[in-house]
Parts: C-alpha cells; sequence; structure tokens
C-alpha cells in the first residue's frame, strides 16, 4: 500500500513535465533554485564542522532549524495549497485511517522542499561528528526534526483545507497572508538595522537559547547541546522533539479519519432581514446608489480586502521612517494622512467594479451627479470617525495641541480631494476590474489605457493638490507657528473646491459617456 502511494507521487511529479513549455521551464528554474539551495546551505553546514566556536555555529543551526519548522508549518495554513494527495479522494477505497495516514505522510517527504530539507538535515550531522554518542543524537534529532516539518505540513495542509474550501475564507485567508508577509518586511528591516559585527551574536544566542526548548528548535538544538558537553539538556531537548512528532502524528492520523468522514465543507448564503442599508437612508437615487454602495463595501470581497489591507500600509511607513532615524514625534503626523489618502482614492475605478450592472442607472435615467455623489457615502461614513479618532490620537502623540486643527485639515482636505478626483477619474478613465463574484486577489489584463498609469496619475494628483495644505503644516512646524492657522483656511477652500468641482465635472461626464460606460462594462464583462 505504502509502494503505491509512493508511485502515485512520483507519477504526479513526472506529469508536471507535461505541461506547456513555459510551465515546464518555470519548474526546471525551481528545481535549480531548489538545487542551488541545498548546495549552499550543505556546504555551510560541513564548513562549520571546522569552526573552533561551536556555540555560535549552534546558535546559527537552532534559528535557521526554527525558521525553516515555521515556514512549513504555516505556508500552508496562510497562503492554502493544492494537496494533490488529499485524504479525501481515498474515502471510497475503505483504507485503515492509520495506514492512510502514513501512506500520505510518506509520500509527503518526496517534494523539492522536503527532499532539500532531508539533505540539509542530513549534513548536521556532519556538523556534530565530534564522536560517536554526538553522531547518534545528531542522527536522531535530524529525524526528528525532518518528520516535524513533513508532519506538521500535512497537518496545516489538512486544516487549511477545512478552512479555505469556500471563496470568502481563501481570500480572507490571503488578507492574513498578506498582513504575515508585510510584519515579516517589517521584522526584516528592524533586523537589518542591528549592528551585527557587535550585537548580532549576543541577539542571535539569545534567540537560539529560547528556541531550543520549543518544538521549533529542540530537534536542531540536542546535537549541538551534545556537541558542548550538555548531555542533560541535549536529552531533555531529543524528548521535547520526540514528543513532538508524536503529537503531531496523532493529530495527523485524526484529522485524515475527520477528512474523510466529513463531507467537503460548502460555501452557505447568508440569511439577511430587511433590506439592509435601503430602510436605512431616505428615498431617491442617490440614497439608494448610497445604500448599494455600503452593502457591497459590506459583503463584497474586492471592497473589505482593500479596505483591511488600508491601516497596514501606514505600519509599514511608520517603520521605514524611524529606522531612517526621523524623530518618532513626527513620524506620528504621517499616519492619518495616508489612511485618508488611500481611503479618498479607494473609489477611483468604482464604476468598473459594477460591470454591467452599470445599465441600471443608465436605463432608469439617473443622473450623473447622483451617482457620484451616491458612491462617495462609504468612504465618508468610514472617513469621518477615522479623522475625528485618528487626529486626536495623532496631536497626543505629537505632543502638542497646536497641530490638532492643522492635522485634521491636512487629512481632510486629503480625503475629500481624492474623492473628488475620484469622481472623475472612474468616469473619465475606468480600467478592466475584478468581476463581481471573482477572487479579490486576482487583476483582468488590460489593453488601451494602462490601469498601472491611471493609478499613478489619480494617486499622486491628490498628493500634488494637497501639498499646499502640507507645506503650511510644515512652515508652522519649523519656521512659525502663525502658518498652522493658515493650513485649515486652505484646506477648506482646496478640499472643498475640489470636492464639488468633481461632483460636477463627474456627473457631465457621466452624463455625456453614458453609452461608452456601457460599451466599457459589456467589453470586459
Amino acid at each position: 500500500m505504502v509502494a503505491q502511494f509512493l508511485g502515485v507521487k512520483l507519477r504526479i511529479m513526472g506529469n508536471a513535465f507535461r505541461r506547456s513549455p513555459w510551465q515546464v521551464f518555470g519548474l526546471v528554474i525551481g528545481l535549480l533554485y531548489g538545487a542551488f539551495i541545498t548546495v549552499l546551505v550543505v556546504g555551510s553546514l560541513v564548513t562549520a564542522r571546522l569552526v573552533t566556536d561551536v556555540s555560535a555555529t549552534h546558535s546559527v543551526v537552532v534559528v535557521i532549524g526554527a525558521v525553516a519548522v515555521l515556514g512549513f508549518a504555516l505556508l500552508p495554513l496562510l497562503f492554502g495549497v493544492d494537496d494533490t494527495l488529499d485524504p479525501r479522494e481515498f474515502a471510497l477505497f475503505g483504507i485503515p485511517n492509520r495506514t492512510l495516514a502514513t501512506g500520505l505522510l510518506l509520500a509527503g517527504l518526496i517534494g523539492i522542499p522536503s527532499l532539500v530539507l532531508i539533505v540539509c538535515a542530513a549534513a548536521t550531522v556532519v556538523t556534530w561528528s565530534q564522536n560517536p554518542a554526538t553522531v547518534l543524537v545528531a542522527l536522531i534529532a535530524a529525524a526528528a526534526g525532518v518528520l516535524t516539518c513533513v508532519v506538521a505540513s500535512r497537518v496545516t495542509t489538512a486544516i487549511a483545507h477545512v478552512l479555505f474550501a469556500t471563496r470568502r475564507s481563501r481570500e480572507a485567508g490571503g488578507v492574513v497572508g498578506i498582513l504575515v508577509l508585510l510584519i515579516i518586511g517589517s521584522v526584516v528591516l528592524l533586523l537589518l538595522t542591528v549592528d551585527w559585527a557587535r550585537d548580532g551574536f549576543g541577539a542571535l544566542t539569545g534567540a537560539a537559547g529560547w528556541l531550543s526548548w520549543t518544538p521549533l528548535g529542540a530537534a536542531w538544538s540536542a546535537p549541538g547541546a551534545a556537541a558542548q558537553g550538555e548531555w542533560g539538556a541535549a536529552l531533555l531537548q531529543l524528548l521535547i522533539a520526540l514528543a513532538t512528532v508524536g503529537l503531531l502524528w496523532l493529530a495527523w492520523v485524526g484529522l485524515v479519519g475527520r477528512v474523510v468522514a466529513t463531507p467537503e465543507r460548502e460555501g452557505h448564503s447568508k440569511a439577511y432581514r430587511g433590506l439592509g442599508w435601503f430602510d436605512r437612508l431616505p428615498g431617491g437615487p442617490t440614497a439608494a446608489i448610497a445604500a448599494r454602495s455600503m452593502t457591497y463595501w459590506g459583503r463584497d470581497a474586492r471592497y473589505w480586502v482593500s479596505i483591511v489591507l488600508i491601516p497596514v500600509i501606514p505600519i509599514c511607513v511608520i517603520v521605514v521612517l524611524i529606522l531612517a532615524g526621523l524623530p518618532a514625534h513626527y513620524v506620528a503626523l504621517v499616519p492619518l494622512p495616508l489612511v485618508c489618502l488611500f481611503l479618498g482614492w479607494s473609489i477611483h475605478n468604482d464604476l468598473a467594479f459594477d460591470s454591467t450592472a452599470i445599465w441600471l442607472h443608465l436605463v432608469s435615467g439617473t443622473r450623473g451627479i447622483a451617482d457620484r455623489a451616491g458612491r462617495m457615502f462609504p468612504p465618508v461614513v468610514v472617513g469621518i470617525p477615522v479623522l475625528v479618532v485618528g487626529s486626536i490620537a495623532t496631536t497626543i502623540a505629537f505632543g502638542d495641541w497646536a497641530v490638532l486643527p492643522s492635522v485634521a485639515a491636512l487629512s481632510g482636505a486629503i480625503l475629500v480631494i481624492g474623492l473628488g478626483l475620484s469622481s472623475i477619474t472612474s468616469v473619465l478613465l475606468p480600467y478592466p476590474a475584478t468581476k463581481p463574484g471573482d477572487s479579490a486577489f486576482t487583476q483582468p489584463q488590460t489593453s488601451g489605457a494602462s490601469a498601472a498609469t491611471v493609478q499613478a496619475l489619480s494617486f499622486f494628483a491628490i498628493v500634488i493638490l494637497a501639498s499646499p495644505v502640507l507645506v503650511f503644516l510644515v512652515l508652522g512646524l519649523t519656521v512659525n507657528a502663525f502658518w498652522l492657522a493658515i493650513a485649515p483656511v486652505v484646506a477648506v477652500l482646496i478640499g472643498f473646491g475640489t470636492l464639488f468641482l468633481g461632483l460636477w465635472l463627474g456627473g457631465r461626464v457621466f452624463d455625456r459617456r453614458g453609452p461608452e460606460l456601457m460599451a466599457f462594462a459589456n467589453r470586459n464583462d
């Protein structure tokens, strides 16, 4: 039975070379990359055998091994995987759960990531080959480390297959994955600021000392502890590693039994009572469009995925600015305007999100000004509390209440300028967007006006129009506080001037280009 599982996995891997030439080329590149990483890591581990500072080698191996375990465990859960050997596919064969779990686990050892891991783990035996006793510990620990990674990957793959069975859950997982990547990027930036020549070894030793007693690093730490003569610690860490493998194995067998006996989860439509926002807002075309937009923002993943990611961008900018040496109280002034910038810019292509549903507005004789104003309602509803709370929080973080009017004025101006310009660009320069019902992480191909060009023009136009308010704020902070009183006046003039002009001009363009907009929607359907 196990041989049959291994044969199926080998045939699946062989069939990968029967795809299109470009897919085969990508596969070959992946194989070459895996081979390069393997040679690099194995060479480093073999060379580490000659290093006299065993403690330093121990710390490096533990940290890298813990990262490998974490990667094998989290990547399937965060991003999902195409499980070619899903236990549910074998439900009709009557295979005992333990036999099925064993076969699938051994088949999981065949694959580029697993083979790279096996070779690198075997190289650690050479690293700790000081004497026969350490070689024995290294062999057991390497096997435990490999099994921990592979079984953890199988467990999280099964969990991901259950959790991400529906489109909405996959999109939520994608959002979490992006957030994790952004956090990892920020951590990497912080690590780049460490003076590794002076403080790096201490930080690495501290991390390794903590990871050595966790399931992440125990298997990779035991041989190093034995090589340093710490046999008590080595045996305890080896016990932790073996116990981790045992618990993961029990979890894997239990999951296989549950997955085989449980039908695949399907998405269920939520039952709604009443008309939602259509009940809350008064009648009229503007209110109807506003209610529809609010409904989309709450239910359509294409909208809420973007909204969830908006607060994350300022966090990354803050990390970069702090690393660049900008004083923290000045950095506190940055997040709120950035959030308002992306919030106002978020509807710059809102009309394309309607797809062919735009015909409802055209055949009903809806005026362009009503369409433009109704689509502004969601970002205004979200933006007002963000503006109020964010201005107060920014002022407190800055430490001077004198900047409150200017900070609020700059952020509010950016928001309304973005809404005004978006009202024009969404009807004047629409570009293909993700269709209703599709994943929020897909982007259709476009011909004609480049989507990137439209996005860049609309984005930087907001920044340029809001720059006078920013200049007066900077002058008030650096030259004379008098300019802090000028900034709100300029913000009101430029902000509301752009807003009203955008509404009027966008409405005029909508009325005039109705047939062209309908043709655009049909062309990209």
